[in-house]
């Protein structure tokens, strides 16, 4: 027998423990009901599908300057996103939205639009949700009389897909996840790391930064969808920045972004980090600046991985396949050659993690309640499929799980864990002498190897030209006479994505991850690159901005209490 105590606490811990989020859910699943039963207005067609979605953020930061805290705060709050749609799956009233987008490893705050109680009351949740969907109602029943009155006018499209695609619905919890952040050691390791910096009065400012970042998800639906899961995300990030004696201005850093706080780095790695940072941005300084080029260039496996994901990826994201001001670069292309026959892209969500590396764009469920799925865009160089959420395209009438956004925003197909593989592998040294014979049958004096990048940014829209840009950080001059690599600056790299994506040459064997955020009309979100080095026979970089700004005309007061220090 149990002794009392030891049966009393065995009975104590298998008793159901009651969860908040689960009587959240209950509520939402209860007003939505209410309203997609009772709401209507007279002589107008009711909706005919309605979801909610509640999103719970809690986030602390650690930010320290000159060996100085200079933040130490959390937050918390709660979006709130309701989709209100009249008509039916054919033809409903949605509607499309465009914009810009950009990918870095930094992610960007949002701007608040509706929010959620941070108590726990269903009633004050309830409410809330009531009035939104009372306004999504009304501005849905607006937009599809605009819409039916607009196709008086249009031509009548045979192939036009259906508005909204038919999903089955989906049930699952995930348990809690605990969020664990030992203050106290960020604190003390911040200040130390961000210290080193003192001794380098060149680089006017930077930063050590330790986040913790908790979402957790609660979505309802009229189609019966009930889910609940919790990701963390804990970032580290090392920067700093400096001006180049004619003025432009450089910035290093890096990040490191990993699901558990446990596999930060430790202060060892945090300091050959900044140490890094230091060492490239001094180098950088020193090194002289070049003309504008047009030739052969190796892009190192992360700078590849942002080429793929600014020139290629967000152009076979499905919304990009419809709409007026859409450029469409891929559209009606399934079934062809797009790329090199040697390279294959395919897009994984499910994929947690790669070589031991976490991958930032892991999911369980879209931001439209559906599974996430493993995508092959690409095959063999021939284009298979698009990235899908519940918008259809033209022969893909089905949702592959990636409508995402970030906060209350609305969801459209975003990329997820972008994987570019290829059949073609060089090692580094044959690739290098790849690209120095590819210079010299191209006569140049030398060329280019790209082998850190900050991030990119594309346009997709008719309105304005199909390109996109790269902001390479350490480029390097390879001599055709000697194979001497020179560091240089002052470039970034900008191109059209079909003239780029089919210059590749060959590629290289080791697969590199760039870890980030990538923005589009529905905010920030998560993603992985991974790709190999990738040759092409000719990558065109134009001049960045020239600063004129003077560097501080001051001493920095660090360098007047201690001596230089290399790292």
């Amino acid at each position: 027998m149990f002794p009392l105590l030891a049966l009393s606490a065995l009975l104590t811990a298998a008793a159901p423990v009651p969860d908040a989020r689960v009587k959240l859910l209950d509520s939402m699943s209860a007003e939505l009901a209410r309203n997609h039963q009772q709401l209507k207005m007279q002589n107008h067609e009711p909706p005919y599908f309605m979801s909610y979605q509640l999103k719970d953020y809690e986030q602390y930061v650690v930010s320290a300057r000159y060996g100085a805290l200079f933040m130490d705060d959390g937050y918390r709050e709660r979006k709130l996103y309701v989709d209100v749609r009249v008509g039916d799956y054919d033809f409903d009233s949605s509607v499309v939205e465009g914009l810009e987008f950009t990918f870095s490893s930094r992610g960007t705050s949002y701007v608040s639009r509706k929010e959620g109680p941070l108590d726990d009351s269903p009633l004050a949740l309830r409410t809330a949700l009531w009035l939104i969907t009372d306004e999504k109602y009304k501005s849905a029943l607006f937009q599809y009389l605009k819409k039916k009155g607009e196709r008086v006018y249009a031509v009548e499209d045979p192939k036009r897909p259906p508005s909204f695609s038919r999903e089955k619905p989906v049930r699952h919890v995930s348990p809690p996840v605990t969020a664990p952040f030992n203050r106290e050691r960020w604190v003390k390791l911040a200040r130390s790391v961000s210290a080193r910096f003192n001794a380098h009065p060149e680089l006017f400012d930077s930063e050590v930064r330790v986040t913790k970042d908790k979402v957790t998800r609660l979505f309802v639906s009229s189609e019966g969808s009930r889910i609940i899961t919790e990701e963390m995300l804990y970032g580290l990030h090392v920067s700093a920045v400096t001006r180049a004696p004619d003025g432009q201005l450089l910035d290093n850093s890096r990040d490191f972004y990993v699901p558990t706080e446990a596999g930060l780095p430790d202060a060892a790695r945090l300091e050959k980090a900044a140490d890094d940072v230091i060492r490239e941005l001094l180098a950088l300084r020193a090194a002289p600046a070049i003309d504008p080029y047009t030739g052969p260039a190796i892009l190192a496996p992360e700078a590849a991985g942002v080429l793929f994901h600014e020139a290629v990826g967000h152009r076979l994201e499905g919304d990009r396949q419809d709409g007026d001001n859409e450029g469409k670069t891929f559209k009606g292309q399934v079934g062809k050659q797009v790329l090199p026959a040697f390279i294959s892209i395919h897009d994984d969500p499910t994929r947690r993690v790669l070589e031991g590396e976490p991958l930032n764009g892991y999911y369980l469920f879209d931001e439209e309640g559906v599974r996430a799925q493993r995508v092959t865009l690409v095959e063999k160089g021939v284009l298979r499929n698009y990235l899908q959420g519940r918008r259809p395209v033209e022969g893909f009438l089905q949702s592959n799980g990636h409508g995402r956004s970030q906060g209350n925003l609305k969801p459209v197909a975003r990329m997820a864990n972008l994987l570019v593989e290829s059949t073609h592998g060089l090692s580094d040294a044959e690739l290098k002498k790849r690209l120095i014979a590819e210079a010299k049958r191209q006569g140049k004096p030398y060329g280019l190897i790209i082998r850190d990048i900050t991030g990119g940014n594309t346009n997709t829209s008719s309105a304005g030209y199909q390109a996109f840009k790269g902001v390479p950080r350490m480029v390097y001059r390879v001599d055709v006479k000697t194979g001497k690599e020179t560091l240089v600056r002052g470039v970034e790299i900008v191109g059209t994505p079909l003239s780029a994506v089919n210059r590749i040459l060959a590629s290289g064997q080791k697969q590199g991850i760039f870890n980030g955020f990538c923005g589009a009309e529905s905010g920030n979100v998560p993603v992985s690159t991974v790709a190999p080095a990738m040759l092409l026979q000719e990558l065109e970089l134009q001049r960045t901005m020239e600063g004129k700004d003077r560097p501080p005309i001051l001493t920095s007061p660090a360098a007047l209490e201690a001596p230089p220090a290399e790292p």
